[in-house]
């Protein structure tokens, strides 16, 4: 499903008026429409419930009036509380705004908090917002303000009209004050501010309505993000043999660093690779191997710092040779020869890699040999190491975090894996899926290093590199979801992410329907 940005949902609308000849009186039924069923669906009835709706300017606004108009038609006892002088609607807004007024629905202006306004909420089964819509540009003050702040603080159900109130349709943003919402219908196409957190939290359940759209029309090529669905996994080769399914060689660890190489190298076998080569300072082998006997390790020639030293160039060169991909930097330490070796390897090996950690570090220094790499490259880092390699701040990666990541990808020729919330994945053609799986509890040390080899093991499993990455921050995810529910989301470590690895891939192949709707977003 494609995810859009509030200035392509517009030209959406438009397209759809004018070439289609769909009137924007059907799109704001429609999209009436579309919440009604949600409320029907939650509640069960309607007849004798009551609502309180909150109304703003225009056709969010308008939205809002037109469900209450046929919540009040099937029997509900509706109030509808204006957020701005009903004098400002115009087209459908003014019509559904008219009808509703001639029908006897009771409207009142909001002019601010007060016990009257309260008691109304208070003693409603459910409230509607439609005070806000998607094009927020500066944060919500006044009596919008008061009006969120008075159904947050109701604990009524809350239905949004498509948006919560106050979260920025474009980065999910919570501008000043934002209505927590229990369910949330979307039309046409869900924006980027529903799906981005904290947005896709506030919604509550989110569902998308098409609103008679043609699929022509929400197929648009120029809307390039995308949710990050799950893909069928290959066929497993019965007659295979370990490398079958994928070579990887690991360049990771440094002394004190022992977790980043353990769990990356063996992550990579735990979702299904076949063949997972360690090259690690000397010093480190033995701290590791008692634990991942399962591993090939390469010892390598070190610094006094036990970080992998530069002399180890030539050695690493040649077993890359032999294997499928590399991955870079987890754990490698920031010892100033080995942040150069990291570079230089980059740079050399002619194979895809996956860089990560550290190696990101060494990239930070001379981003612009990644323009030279005639390899697929994936790059995985999280929002500080993105500000690094980019020379942004932190909140800068936050605030923009698609455009970001987009622009890098594209830029440099790498595939980007930008980690966090609703981690995204930036191809160099422009496309940016949003990965829907995980949960907090990956917030956690080694969790990052987990993802880099199974990453590495999809493409082993024979997805190219693109549906590798793609499948391995989803995967990655969809494990951090089963170790969640076995455990909770406190406390998971990585080795709860690594070791519901197979448990992961399993249900895909067993079950790849049912985890594929697990994290659709579902269509009314």
């Amino acid at each position: 499903m494609r995810v859009s940005t509030v200035e392509q949902m517009r030209a959406l609308d438009k397209r759809a008026i004018e070439k289609y000849g769909i009137e924007d009186k059907l799109l704001m039924e429609n999209a009436a429409h579309a919440l009604y069923f949600v409320i029907l669906k939650v509640l069960g009835t309607i007849k004798g419930r009551k609502f309180v709706a909150f109304a703003g300017p225009g056709n969010n606004g308008g939205d809002a009036i037109t469900l209450s108009r046929k919540l009040y038609s099937n029997g509900a006892d509706v109030k509808i509380y204006l957020l701005s002088s009903s004098e400002k609607y115009q087209g459908s807004a003014k019509m559904n705004y008219e009808i509703a007024e001639k029908i006897g629905i009771q409207i009142e202006n909001f002019e601010g908090d007060n016990a009257l306004v309260r008691m109304a909420v208070e003693t409603a089964d459910a409230v509607i917002d439609g005070i806000l819509g998607t094009g927020i540009s500066r944060n919500v003050e006044g009596k919008y303000a008061e009006a969120i702040k008075i159904i947050n603080e109701s604990a009524k159900l809350v239905f949004s009209v498509d948006i919560p109130s106050g979260i920025s349709g474009n980065t999910g943003k919570i501008m000043g004050a934002a209505v927590k919402a229990n369910y949330t219908a979307t039309f046409g196409l869900p924006k980027i501010g529903n799906i981005l957190y904290p947005g896709f939290e506030y919604c509550g359940e989110l569902y998308v309505s098409h609103i008679s759209f043609p699929p022509e029309n929400y197929e648009d090529n120029k809307i390039n993000v995308f949710i990050n669905e799950p893909i069928p996994l290959p066929p497993r080769n019965k007659e295979g043999h370990k490398g079958t399914f994928g070579d990887a060689l690991f360049i990771a660890g440094a002394g004190n660093y022992y977790g980043a190489p353990y769990f990356s190298a063996l992550s990579f076998l735990k979702a299904g690779g076949g063949y997972s080569r360690l090259a690690t300072a000397k010093s480190v082998v033995p701290f590791i191997g008692t634990q991942g006997r399962e591993i090939v390790f390469h010892p390598l020639p070190e610094t006094d710092t036990k970080s992998i030293s530069y002399t180890a160039k030539d050695e690493i060169l040649r077993i890359a040779k032999s294997v499928d991909i590399v991955i870079l930097g987890p754990g490698t330490s920031l010892n100033e020869r080995t942040q150069k070796l990291i570079e230089e390897l980059t740079n050399s090996i002619e194979k895809p890699i996956i860089v990560d950690g550290d190696g990101l570090t060494a990239l930070s220094n001379d981003v612009g040999i990644l323009k030279d790499r005639k390899y697929p490259t994936v790059l995985t880092p999280h929002p500080g190491e993105m500000a690094r390699l980019t020379g942004k701040n932190t909140k800068e990666i936050l605030d923009n975090r698609i455009e970001i990541a987009r622009n890098f990808a594209k830029e440099y020729n790498v595939i980007l894996v930008l980690k966090g919330a609703h981690t995204q994945i930036a191809m160099p053609d422009g496309r940016v899926y949003i990965n829907m799986s995980g949960n907090s509890g990956m917030a956690t040390a080694g969790s990052g290093d987990v993802l880099t080899g199974t990453i590495a093991a999809m493409y082993g499993l024979g997805f190219n590199i693109e549906d590798a990455t793609r499948m391995g921050v989803f995967v990655h995810g969809f494990a951090g979801d089963i170790a969640a529910e076995c455990k909770g989301e406190d406390g998971i470590t990585a080795r709860d992410i690594m070791e519901s690895l197979p448990d992961a891939m399993k249900l895909i192949r067993e079950n790849f329907e049912d985890v594929k709707r697990r994290y659709q977003i579902k269509v009314i």
